[in-house]
């Protein structure tokens, strides 16, 4: 039985503040380290040796090729050697591929074992901030496993950024037909608040507000951005909020539910910007009271989303 059997659905969690994680390994070694990625993210695991790996020139390294998958080309990416790990012989012919999707872009990376899925609460996630210290940093989070291990969670936006920039946003794309716009003076003079853990996701943010000219405020993960509200003296002046679904200690999902539920930020527009895209995860982002629903590969389309909501709501 493959080890995604049985996954609960990922929306259910994510409401609810928690939510499922493969745990896999890069290295047979005793000492190395569990890895893990949210199971919404994944599709399968298969046997590396099974499937005919086709080089391609001219690529990033650490493409090492594609292969064909249910007639599917799939680029297939070296994470171990992302994570400075060099497998032997007898561990590249034992190697995976984790199958997974991210924004829609179905790739491969290459693991050497799949342990198993756990459940977690995003309260359970920590994300010290020792990790952000260094540009170069590849960890953005981290939990542990019941046996006392500590399990590390991956800026896998980072890497992508670095191998396939062309599967995230692309930062110097114009922000929109914002001059076609009326742009409201609430989010010309106010400051858009932003919850992001990624730090690749965030830069991508910052230089589009940056371009288009706007003031934000970004917060590692909803719960920083929740404490912030909760501090204002006049919540209500902030124009708009955008969230991802996926952060350490507090989910996007109950970032929405605790602006809802507040009187004093319950008209805020609200938009959901997640690589989690899938229509259920769109569906309860709505139901909760979210204003929009925008995936990372788009979101050099997001300042026109947010001044459509603010215009839905009477804001000018």
């Amino acid at each position: 039985m493959s080890v995604l059997d049985n996954v609960d659905a990922a929306t259910n969690l994510a409401k609810n503040n928690e939510l499922q994680l493969l745990v896999f390994r890069v290295s047979k070694k005793e000492s190395s380290s569990y890895y893990a990625i949210n199971v919404f993210k994944t599709r399968e695991v298969v046997n590396a040796k099974d499937h005919y790996l086709t080089e391609l020139p001219g690529v990033h390294p650490l493409l090492e090729g594609t292969i064909v998958l249910r007639n599917m080309q799939i680029p297939i990416l070296n994470l171990p050697q992302w994570l400075g790990v060099s497998l032997t012989e007898e561990e590249h012919n034992d190697s995976k591929y984790l199958i997974c999707d991210f924004n829609g872009v179905v790739l491969g990376l290459r693991i050497v074992s799949a342990y198993r899925v756990v459940k977690k609460s995003w309260e359970e996630m920590h994300a010290p901030d020792s990790y952000r210290l260094k540009e170069n940093g590849v960890v953005i989070n981290d939990t542990r496993l019941e046996d006392g291990s500590m399990c590390l969670i991956l800026d896998y936006e980072k890497f992508l950024a670095e191998v396939m920039p062309q599967a995230l946003v692309d930062v110097n794309e114009s922000p929109g037909n914002l001059k076609e716009l009326e742009i409201p003076k609430k989010l010309k003079n106010g400051v858009t608040l932003i919850a992001e853990d990624s730090a690749t996701a965030q830069r991508h943010l910052s230089q589009l507000f940056k371009n288009a000219g706007f003031q934000y405020k970004i917060f590692d993960n909803g719960k920083k951005l929740i404490d912030y509200i909760r501090s204002l003296d006049n919540p209500s002046e902030i124009p708009a909020i955008i969230t991802d679904i996926e952060m350490p200690e507090m989910s996007g999902f109950t970032v929405v539910k605790k602006l809802r539920e507040n009187p004093a930020t319950k008209d805020i527009p609200v938009i959901v910007n997640s690589s989690m895209t899938g229509a259920t995860n769109k569906r309860e982002a709505q139901g909760l009271g979210a204003d929009g629903f925008i995936d990372k590969t788009k979101s050099h389309n997001i300042l026109p989303l947010i001044i459509e909501a603010m215009h839905a709501k009477g804001i000018y």
